[in-house]
């Protein structure tokens, strides 16, 4: 019998305010009010003044706004 090994998932980048701006189209006063009303992935806190988000959660919200459009079928 083979030994399988299985790989951990690949880890999912970090991504500061301006990728995700950039990423979003939206300014980082909206990104916040999107936070507050649990409508956008909350960042991760990497020190005292220093956040970031997870590349792969910003990417599904952005899925997510396709897939509405596009009346809720899946990309």
């Amino acid at each position: 019998m083979a030994h399988q090994t299985t790989q951990p998932p690949t880890p999912a980048d970090l991504w500061r305010m301006p990728r995700v701006e950039a990423a979003t189209g939206l300014k980082q006063s909206r990104l916040y009010e999107l936070i507050a009303a649990g409508e956008f992935p909350r960042p991760v806190k990497l020190g005292p003044r220093a956040s970031a988000w997870v590349s792969t959660e910003v990417q599904q919200w952005i899925a997510e706004r396709i897939a509405e459009r596009d009346g809720g079928q899946a990309a």
